[in-house]
């Protein structure tokens, strides 16, 4: 039997106020008068955090737009810019949501790989170590910190550079930088890390290190969610443990139906992951009969508003479109459904899913 051996992030520094030793954590990373590009999700524009960037020389701080997800044309753009501009860089630092790291963990990755990140979508095709790396959290749920993929839409498909070059070298997690996060983005990014936990514990591929991990952030998920009567600073620092638990539980696992469908949502309609899987999840009781339920319970407790009705009158063409996006993750339905799935999720059952949504 061959026992999977992955890669994790290197270094992790955690409490309120940690971001504040980023310049000292960089330091020793800097290569001569190469910069340290900094992404910095464009929510942050013009605000206190901007100026709290520790910047140097000839460093570069990029406003990243994540209104969509990130595009592998707007990875390819951002490389060829730094090494244009640059030659070398000495690090891509990524600041903000699942999107803004995401970005900075392709970015760096295509530094030192040739052709277009397009060539890279999929499991272990990646040849070459990128540059460094870090990643710090702005928003809680995505599990993006840990994860050893880079979710990118492509021309043809909604897929990740799935290697072990990946993830990041360093991640820094301050529960501060959460802090103001509007109540239903942080209820849809939160909700990613439950959907996480549910596809992993009762998935095909789960042990016990994706079970350990999986089983603490849910528990701080139902904390957060379903028991406290107020958000608090507690919360922040709750959730964002959540966040780093529940992407460790699925790098040795896998996620399920919720994510293979919300891909499909994704590429098609450009509908945002977080938001995407609790669309998707609010329909799946027939696979996750009691995670739905709870999901549920927590909607009505925030007093979240889930969107209806995304797919109504789409085309054959364009649910087709979906389809084969969603049943190109494979290892996610296989998680969910065992080794047979292909003969339980026809494309006729998908296809009344989306219906559905």
């Amino acid at each position: 039997m061959q026992f999977r051996n992955f890669k994790m992030v290197g270094y992790v520094v955690y409490g309120r106020g940690s971001f504040d030793q980023l310049d000292e954590i960089l330091s020793p990373q800097r290569k001569g008068d190469a910069p340290m590009v900094f992404l910095l999700d464009h929510f942050f524009k013009g605000k206190a955090l901007e100026g709290r960037i520790p910047l140097r020389g000839k460093d570069r701080l990029v406003s990243a737009d994540v209104t969509y997800e990130p595009k592998t044309t707007q990875v390819d753009q951002l490389a060829k810019e730094l090494k244009d501009a640059y030659g070398t860089v000495s690090g891509v630092i990524g600041i903000g949501g699942g999107s803004t790291m995401d970005l900075a963990k392709a970015v760096g990755l295509m530094m030192n790989n040739p052709g277009s990140s397009a060539d890279y979508q999929g499991w272990d095709l990646v040849k070459n170590p990128g540059v460094y790396k870090a990643g710090i959290p702005t928003i809680s749920g995505t599990g993006a910190e840990v994860s050893r993929t880079t979710v990118l839409t492509g021309p043809t498909r909604k897929l990740g550079m799935n290697s072990d070059f990946t993830p990041f070298d360093q991640i820094v997690l301050d529960p501060v930088l959460a802090e103001g996060v509007p109540v239903n983005q942080r209820f849809y990014t939160g909700m990613d890390c439950y959907i996480h936990c549910i596809e992993s514990l009762q998935g095909t591929y789960l042990n016990e290190f994706s079970k350990s991990y999986g089983e603490k952030a849910l528990a701080l998920c139902q904390e957060v969610f379903l028991h406290k009567d107020h958000w608090d600073a507690q919360s922040d620092d709750q959730l964002m443990m959540a966040s780093y638990a529940g992407g460790m539980s699925i790098a040795y696992s896998q996620v399920g139906v919720a994510h293979a469908v919300s891909y499909g949502l994704s590429y098609l309609l450009g509908t945002k992951h977080g938001i995407g899987n609790c669309i998707v999840f609010n329909h799946l009781e027939e696979f996750y009969p009691e995670g739905v339920r709870e999901f549920k319970k927590m909607v009505d407790k925030n007093k979240i508003d889930i969107p209806q009705g995304i797919c109504k009158g789409l085309t054959d063409e364009q649910f087709d479109t979906m389809i084969n996006v969603s049943l190109g993750m494979k290892p996610l339905w296989e998680n969910a459904l065992g080794k047979d799935w292909e003969k339980q999720m026809t494309r006729d059952r998908l296809r009344a899913l989306y219906e559905k949504l």
